[in-house]
This record gives C-alpha cells, structure tokens and sequence, in this order.
C-alpha cells in the first residue's frame, strides 16, 4: 500500500514522527508520498527523501499559502522551485492547484497563473501534478481545457467531486485520490464518483494529518490508518479489499515512475 498524499512533515507530528513511521510500515504501506506546500519545506522534504526511499516527496506550492506570499515573489519562487526540480529527487509537481475560499487574498487571476507554472514545470522534467481543487472545479475544468497536460498525469487529490466533474478529469486522463471521507457516514457526492471511476485510475491517501477515517474521525490522522480508508473504498465498490489495496499499489507505483523500492520479501 501507498499513501499518496500525507504531509508528514506537519508539525503536528513533530513529538512522534519516528513512531508514526513505525507504525505505517507495520500497518503494510510500502511508500509515503510527501507533498510540499511552500519554499520553506523544499528543501527538508528532499533530505528526509534522501534519508529513506520509502518516503517520496513532491514540490510545489499551496493556494492556501499564496495569501501570505507577497505576489511580486511568486516569479522568484517559482524559479527557485524549477531550479531544485531541475537538481532531481522530487517525484512529483505540487501540492497545488485552485482553492475557493483563498480567493480574498490571491485572487484567482494570480491561483491560475502560479497552477500554469506548475503544469509547465511539470512538462518540463517529465513529472506529475498533485492537484488540489476546493470549490473551484469551474476555474480548473477552463484551464485544463486551455493547458496541455504533463504527459506523466494529474492526481486529483482527496477527491471530492461529483460524478460529472469526474467524468471531464477522466476524459482528460486524471487519476483520483480518496482519503478518508470516503468513510464517513454522510459522504454521498464522491462515493458516487468512486464508483464510476475505473479501478485502474484510483489511487488511496490519508491527507494526514487531516480527515481521519472511521474509526478515528477528530482524531490527528496518520499513514498507519490507510487501510481503514482502503477497506471504505472496497466496501463502496463492492469489490474485494484486496483487489482495492493491490490495484491502487500498482497504480501509485507506476504513476509516480517506479520511484519506491520494491517491498521486501
């Protein structure tokens, strides 16, 4: 198993990080990937990825984070970012992508011009995009019918569209991520996606330490708990668990280019 999505260097996990790892490794996951968010965890996330190959990192930067970036930055950081692509070690262009409610301070000219940066760095070194979307599916769906996509993909993180939403990413050639509202009690909209989405595009991701599943929904989330995520999507599905967990393996292994070592036997 792989979680495709797990900030893991989240201070939340400052007092236990050693642990938390322990446990996933004992829960069955094979790799973590580590998305950053911003310039200032570029460079650590690359040396934690050096430091073990089971944890892969991409780099990019959060529309949550570009109200607190001064815009007359964002060339000089996004250049920086294309120099520490241009050295390796990354396995993936962002976390970035669109997000609703941080349109008052980056309004959304700004959020759709650093996401074509993006997917033109992404094109460059022949990676793909861990892509975030919050209430701003619209926007997303006019750039990508204007952008060409990297030729490695686009990973829907945390899915949580509809049917018809999932439908246009499809057609584009996405791959999607559920994470743990897949088992929650109200969820209702992407389970319907889920279920219209061919196994072979899905991918599984806890987003710890954020949206826990049941059974420790409101609880700090962590990669040890994404067979409980796996199990959800199996069950809305209704195909086997294991299938669910081999095929999403596969998947993750092969749209991030073979990056983590094989298991050990």
């Amino acid at each position: 198993m792989i979680d495709t999505h797990c900030h893991l260097d989240a201070t939340r996990f400052d007092p236990d990080r050693p642990a938390v790892l322990e446990r996933a490794w004992a829960a069955g996951l094979h790799g973590i990937v580590i998305p950053g968010v911003g310039p200032h965890d570029w460079e650590p996330l690359l040396e934690m990825s050096r430091q073990d190959a089971r944890l892969q990192v991409g780099l990019g930067i959060h529309p949550q984070l570009l109200p607190d970036m001064p815009p007359e930055q964002d060339d000089a950081v996004l250049e920086h970012l294309d120099a520490l692509l241009s050295q390796g070690g990354a396995a993936a262009v962002g976390e970035c992508g669109l997000d609703g409610p941080s349109i008052l301070g980056a309004p959304l000219e700004r959020q759709v011009a650093v996401l074509r940066r993006h997917l033109a760095l992404a094109r460059k070194y022949g990676l793909p995009v861990l892509m975030h979307c919050h209430r701003l599916h619209p926007a997303l769906i006019d750039l990508l019918k204007q952008e060409e996509l990297p030729e490695a993909g686009v990973l829907m993180h945390s899915y949580s569209g509809g049917v018809e939403l999932a439908r246009f990413y499809l057609q584009k050639g996405c791959h999607f991520s559920f994470a743990g509202p897949v088992t929650w009690a109200e969820a209702r909209k992407p389970l319907d996606a889920l279920r219209a989405i061919p196994l072979e595009r899905l991918m599984v991701e806890t987003d710890a330490p954020d949206q826990a599943p049941t059974p420790h929904r409101g609880q700090r989330s962590e990669p040890g708990y994404l067979p409980h995520i796996i199990e959800g999507m199996a069950r809305v599905r209704g195909e086997p668990v294991e299938v669910v967990a081999r095929q999403t393996t596969e998947n993750a292994r092969r749209f991030f280019r073979e990056a983590f070592p094989p298991p050990s036997r």
